[in-house]
């Protein structure tokens, strides 16, 4: 190949589904992505792309070798980060997916210190509550709440005994009353979020005996944000039912409480996955530690009070 930029540049635009994207991320003119493309296209001798005015998409030989090119490209990079890990310092690009709430409120903060640990370190971040397609799209890496679907992924656990939580503010409470049991949420405003283009408005709950019920419930709004639906919760909108690492700042500032405390919400572990076991380099070792650590800072969701005395 002429240059690893052409090959850099094929991968960029396939993912993105756009050559001027794939331009702008590569910080190189739309003419000369265009160059650079023919230019593949012409020593392969055949048609990576199908153009038109308003869309482009691969062709099944761009198909095809879009996956030598993106092993081609992993390889190099393990390579490179096996030749400066015995250095200790970090360097090139790690493209990391996470949830919009957990990325805001807490990974935000966490990441930029991680970044100053790490100068040479350079970060690309997804945040968003649809889950990142790892094989399809450019992502190293990505945090994921609850049981993993796909067992072909390499998980790498950080908050194993997370769970959900029912929490609202005080001004909820103090307006609408505070439920003295699940049963009592149909009686009150209620924070849905939707997960994978569903209402998940069967919240889950489990007793100190272990027993389990599923109470449905319903309110004025709905998003499919999660940190849209925290805000809604600061501002008495309703109850929520939320990760414990999304709200512990919160609950422990006073702006949210636990709602039916003797009852503990679903299990829902944190973890860091990737489709590959070659990509657990040095980078992804130090990020695993990192983000492992601050975790355990913010300690595990409470206990429900008749387990805890």
């Amino acid at each position: 190949m002429k240059a690893l930029g052409d090959l850099e540049l094929f991968v960029a635009t396939a993912e993105h589904g756009s050559l001027s994207a794939a331009a702008r991320l590569r910080a190189i003119t739309p003419a000369a992505a265009s160059a650079s493309l023919k230019r593949l296209e012409a020593e392969l001798e055949t048609t990576l792309f199908v153009r038109s005015t308003r869309s482009l998409r691969l062709t099944s030989d761009g198909e095809r070798f879009l996956a030598y090119c993106r092993d081609a490209l992993r390889t190099l990079s393990d390579g490179e980060r096996e030749l400066r890990g015995d250095r200790g310092e970090l360097r090139g690009t790690l493209y990391l997916s996470a949830p919009s709430d957990l990325g805001r409120n807490l990974v935000l903060d966490w990441l930029d210190r991680f970044l100053r640990q790490h100068p040479r370190l350079q970060l690309r971040l997804q945040l968003s509550d649809r889950f990142a397609d790892v094989y399809r799209q450019r992502i190293d890496v990505a945090l994921r709440y609850g049981p993993l679907p796909d067992s072909s992924l390499i998980s790498l656990p950080l908050a194993p005994d997370n769970r959900r939580v029912l929490c609202a503010s005080p001004a909820y409470l103090r307006r609408r009353g505070t439920p003295a049991s699940p049963s009592e949420l149909g009686d009150h405003l209620c924070l849905p979020l939707i997960l994978r283009d569903e209402v998940n408005d069967g919240w889950r709950l489990f007793s100190r005996t272990g027993e389990a019920v599923t109470v449905r419930v319903r309110g004025d709004r709905l998003s499919d944000d999660g940190e849209v639906v925290r805000r809604w919760a600061l501002a008495g909108a309703g109850i929520a039912y939320k990760s414990w690492l999304d709200v512990a700042g919160d609950v422990a500032a006073g702006r949210l409480r636990i709602v039916c405390p003797e009852w503990l919400g679903e299990p829902t572990p944190l973890h860091l996955v990737c489709p590959d076991r070659r990509l657990i380099g040095p980078t992804l070792h130090k990020l695993h530690d990192f983000l492992q650590s601050n975790c355990k800072k913010l300690a595990a969701p409470p206990l429900p009070r008749s387990l805890s005395t």
